[in-house]
């Protein structure tokens, strides 16, 4: 059966995709156009989450929006409109080579920094927390912007200092330093799920780039060490521990979310409830639209939209893997290490989030990557992916270079 709908949003893509290669490589490459120079998996991936994320979102959030704003589609509506920013970013972001990334690398991290300390002063707090700066209708999140500006930093680091880490102790705890004073930073939130993430993905560059294990075995351990001791200092956070080992124990209490998200992927079954039919939506499920999309997405599509959606966020965290490495095999190092960098944030946040909505790990308030509401998430991860597009554009282009000057 042919739906001329679905066909048009096809070929339309395809137009688009087509657009943003010769976006990319303006007049001077028009001669090598007969070469794919951007990698069309990832980008129709991309475009696959963007849209479930968009249609999930418009549909958990239908509930809260109408009591909160008088509008069903207000988070929609914000959503579309955090979508298109994205992509007029992205748009900008392709044209800029990884050169200028590098060559800024510092200017972002300090950047990052200044964000992280304007927030602690005139931050707007919510649920207890202050992590966004408002300017006017938009809200930002510092957290997300520190996240890209580190690993940034740190492929520029390795860059120069690859030796330096391979074979000194202090070569491997100074890019640690910089981490922690971020951490530091967003402790004082507090926002301890995103320091797991700069910890783990740093670590996982550090490992990328050949860093001795006995010093990652140290690290490790200072690093459980130190998550054991923020969580007993802090009521809240163990509450979050001792409900997610049993939350049935309390399930109108601190086991609510997760009793909750579990009930959401009971009801869902193989097929799921239908589109639009969750009833967890209708704000017995707190956070259905941004920590907890994923349990939405298990009740309204089933077992099959589960396995889908992580198929897909698997395939992005695969496909910037794989653009790294080549990349490392051109000796193209800033690139490659940022790539792997992504590589590791998207899928490493993407378990934490599907972790916590499934009972399988403590709920650390992350989005789920390109389909939870949150603005600056969306925009932050949008330019991560156009990185992506980016490095596997350049690799490429220097493949077509170098055949072209060994056939002359």
């Amino acid at each position: 059966m042919h739906i001329p709908g679905l066909r048009l949003l096809g070929r339309g893509i395809a137009a688009l995709s087509e657009r943003i290669q010769n976006w990319v490589m303006g007049s001077r490459e028009s001669d090598a156009s007969t070469v794919v120079l951007y990698d069309r998996t990832l980008l129709w991936l991309t475009f696959g989450l963007a849209i479930i994320g968009f249609v999930m979102v418009t549909s958990a959030s239908v509930p809260i929006g109408q009591r909160m704003n008088d509008d069903p589609f207000y988070f929609a509506k914000r959503d579309a409109f955090y979508l298109g920013l994205g992509f007029a970013i992205s748009l900008v972001t392709l044209r800029l080579p990884m050169s200028f990334w590098q060559k800024y690398s510092n200017v972002m991290l300090l950047i990052s920094v200044v964000m992280l300390l304007v927030v602690l002063v005139v931050g707007s707090s919510v649920n207890g927390a202050s992590r966004w700066i408002a300017l006017g209708p938009l809200r930002i999140q510092p957290a997300e912007f520190s996240k890209l500006s580190l690993f940034c930093y740190l492929a520029s680091y390795l860059v120069r200092k690859v030796e330096e880490v391979r074979s000194n102790l202090w070569g491997f705890l100074k890019p640690m330093g910089v981490m922690v004073i971020l951490a530091v930073l967003l402790l004082a939130q507090p926002d301890l799920g995103t320091v797991i993430v700069l910890f783990v993905t740093t670590l996982a560059m550090l490992f990328l780039a050949g860093a001795k294990l006995w010093q990652f075995l140290a690290i490790i351990g200072c690093g459980l060490f130190s998550v054991v001791l923020l969580i007993m200092v802090e009521p809240y956070r163990m509450r979050r521990v001792t409900s997610f080992s049993n939350p049935w124990a309390d399930p109108f209490g601190s086991g609510y979310q997760l009793t909750q998200s579990l009930m959401a992927f009971g009801r869902g079954e193989f097929w799921g409830q239908g589109l639009g039919n969750s009833v967890q939506k209708l704000e017995y499920l707190p956070e259905a639209h941004t920590d907890f999309i994923f349990a939405i997405i298990g009740e309204e599509l089933g077992y099959f939209g589960v396995v889908l959606a992580l198929l897909m966020v698997f395939f992005v965290a695969f496909r910037a893997m794989s653009i790294g490495r080549r990349a490392l095999e051109l000796d193209q190092r800033f690139a490659g290490f940022l790539a792997c960098a992504i590589g590791v944030w998207f899928s490493f946040q993407a378990l934490v989030n599907v972790g916590a909505a499934a009972g399988m790990l403590p709920t650390k308030g992350l989005t789920l990557p390109l389909i939870s509401y949150g603005g600056s998430s969306l925009i932050i991860m949008s330019t991560a992916i156009v990185l992506l597009l980016r490095i596997d554009f350049e690799t490429r282009l220097a493949k077509a270079h170098a055949v072209t000057r060994g056939n002359r």
